[in-house]
């Protein structure tokens, strides 16, 4: 789907300021506050913008560890994937889950509150997930970059 220059700029924008106020989004965007709300409605319409969420740093509620985890399915049975995926839908620690082609199947991105609450969820609830051949666990040490916007 295309969108034009106008349309670029207003997603730039919300892309900085999210909560901003349609009247400051317009305003910075150039347009006028009427424009941007037709502008806004036909991009959400079209399904390009999505929503709109709280992002909650978890690091600061005290959820200390995150690790990721490459997980390799044992594939001779049919439903491994879609098992696994439900399973692992139920472990509240495993705030992502992405899957892959490739040797690595699943990569779930696991947080927890220290070293022993950790080991207690990959003890209980990861190693008990169904399906599993192999299993790598990558510490995070440091987020270098990550962003959300588009280059627009």
């Amino acid at each position: 789907m295309s969108v034009d220059d106008s349309d670029r700029r207003l997603l730039r924008q919300l892309q900085v300021d999210p909560a901003q106020p349609v009247a400051e989004l317009a305003r910075r965007a150039t347009m006028t506050e009427a424009t941007a709300s037709r502008r806004l409605e036909r991009l959400r319409a079209r399904g390009i913008l999505k929503g709109q969420q709280a992002v909650i740093d978890w690091r600061k509620l005290g959820w200390e560890v995150e690790v990721s985890l490459r997980v390799t399915l044992d594939k001779t049975n049919p439903r491994a994937f879609d098992e696994f995926i439900a399973a692992a839908r139920e472990v509240p620690e495993a705030i992502e889950i992405q899957t892959f082609l490739g040797r690595v199947d699943v990569r779930l991105n696991v947080i927890a509150r220290d070293m022993a609450h950790y080991q207690q969820v990959y003890r209980s609830r990861i190693l008990t997930l169904p399906h599993i051949a192999d299993l790598e666990a990558l510490m995070h040490i440091a987020e270098i970059k990550r962003g959300e916007a588009l280059p627009l």
